[in-house]
């Protein structure tokens, strides 16, 4: 009776303590918290370190994060893979200017969130943030087949593979080659077109009504030069 006495006490406390541990075991972390960033959501998805760069030299990656933290307006991102950069002609890339880099970054940003469903029905040209679609310069058309999007610049056409990252505001497209926009490269080239045969005309064969016509002429041709001469040779006598 006495040794209950003296654990009761305890008992209380106890109990106190073994709810408090596992009730802050239970508690989740809280998720990370901080604004977005395109270019970590790029290396979190891989294979897209040629994009990184270029976002990154042309300080556009910045421009996006400031974008997409202030302001309620969407982006859709088309983000080739470092397998489509790689597929490019040699010294492509290298052979632009830093302006150039920059529309040919800009190229694949359109200033509005589209889902794969809002590509059914999307009105063509579509508006990049590189320069008005109206002119010629920076055309961009989709088209659709099934599930398929196809992007087409006037010099090559991607297809959008699949989706990196959504949020509402901003969507990552992955597709499988860099959007080439046609003020930078210009239309594609076509196969040149074969030249037509020109007609040679057959040799008549030896012994021909041609070639008798022919001897027929030269003769004619002779007996009159002959006559011409026997006239003239006549005169001169008289």
């Amino acid at each position: 009776m006495r040794k209950q006495l003296l654990i009761s006490p305890f008992v209380p406390f106890l109990m106190l303590f073994l709810y408090s541990s596992t009730a802050f075991a239970q508690t989740p972390s809280p998720a990370p918290s901080g604004p977005t960033n395109i270019t970590a959501i790029l290396a979190k998805a891989g294979q897209f370190t040629t994009l990184i760069r270029l976002l990154k030299s042309t300080q556009e990656a910045d421009q996006i994060n400031t974008q997409l933290n202030n302001s309620n307006q969407g982006l859709t991102v088309f983000a080739p893979t470092d397998n489509s950069f790689a597929n490019l002609k040699a010294g492509t890339l290298n052979s632009l200017s830093d302006q150039q880099k920059v529309q040919l970054v800009q190229f694949h940003i359109l200033p509005n969130f589209l889902s794969m469903s809002n590509f059914q029905t999307v009105s063509n040209p579509l508006r990049t943030q590189a320069g008005n679609s109206a002119d010629g310069e920076f055309p961009l058309n989709v088209t659709t087949s099934g599930n398929q999007v196809n992007i087409t610049t006037g010099v090559d056409t991607a297809t959008v593979a699949n989706t990196i990252y959504t949020d509402g505001q901003l969507v990552v497209y992955q597709v499988d080659q860099v959007l080439l926009p046609l003020d930078l490269f210009g239309t594609a080239p076509a196969p040149a077109p074969s030249k037509p045969e020109k007609d040679v005309p057959a040799k008549a064969p030896a012994g021909s009504k041609e070639d008798a016509s022919v001897d027929a002429s030269g003769a004619s041709i002779a007996t009159v030069s002959f006559g011409v001469v026997l006239i003239a040779a006549i005169s001169l006598k008289l």
